[in-house]
């Protein structure tokens, strides 16, 4: 049997999303063929206007509907601390635990076996934004802890510390409802290490 052409690039084009193989693209594409038209059309709108309604903050380079983003744009927020995180996303988290300071995203990490370095994402832009502010006292790194956001944030460390600055990095451990007996060996001795009093 012989797929129709429409199917088959839509299911080329969801392919081409991170985490979606043959199958899952198939079956997106089937589930949105027996959706009415007007549910079809509002899809397409949505994914056409993406990038057109959306910006990237020039401050903190976070994505948002307005440049300044809204968060660099709240006097209320506490000035004199920037949590530096590798993705939009990664901001949103923060958000949902109320940090209350300001971000910097750099959209990626240092992974050389990608061929990413720190040209390609935005850490020169940190370092300028640290230089033209004199109110930020310290910058907290919240990177992921993978081997690319460890490298990533010790490369940041390097070239902020000389400032002056104040840099701390996020907390490793064990996580909130976590059984010790199944957590890996680094994960405990980074929760010994990282221990506070109680």
């Amino acid at each position: 049997m012989k797929i129709p052409k429409a199917i088959q690039n839509l299911s080329e084009s969801f392919e081409k999303l991170p985490g979606i193989g043959p199958k899952t693209a198939q079956r997106l594409t089937f589930y949105l063929l027996h959706n009415p038209q007007d549910m079809l059309e509002q899809f397409g709108n949505a994914l056409i206007n993406l990038k057109k309604e959306t910006a990237i903050c020039s401050i903190c380079k976070n994505i948002g509907s307005i440049n300044p983003c809204e968060v660099c744009a709240d006097e209320n927020r506490n000035k004199n601390i920037i949590a530096v995180v590798e993705t939009p996303m990664d901001l949103v988290a923060l958000e949902r635990a109320n940090f209350d300071g300001l971000y910097h995203v750099l959209h990626g990490a240092i992974n050389p076996l990608n061929n990413i370095g720190p040209e390609d994402i935005f850490i020169k832009e940190l370092v300028e934004r640290l230089g033209r502010n004199t109110n930020i006292n310290e910058v907290i790194l919240a990177t992921n802890t993978g081997m690319e956001g460890e490298a990533t944030a010790m490369y940041i460390k390097r070239l902020i510390e000389p400032a002056g600055i104040k840099v701390t990095r996020i907390a490793r451990g064990m996580p909130v409802g976590g059984d010790i007996e199944y957590a890996d060996n680094t994960t405990l001795k980074r929760s010994l290490e990282g221990r506070g009093e109680y």
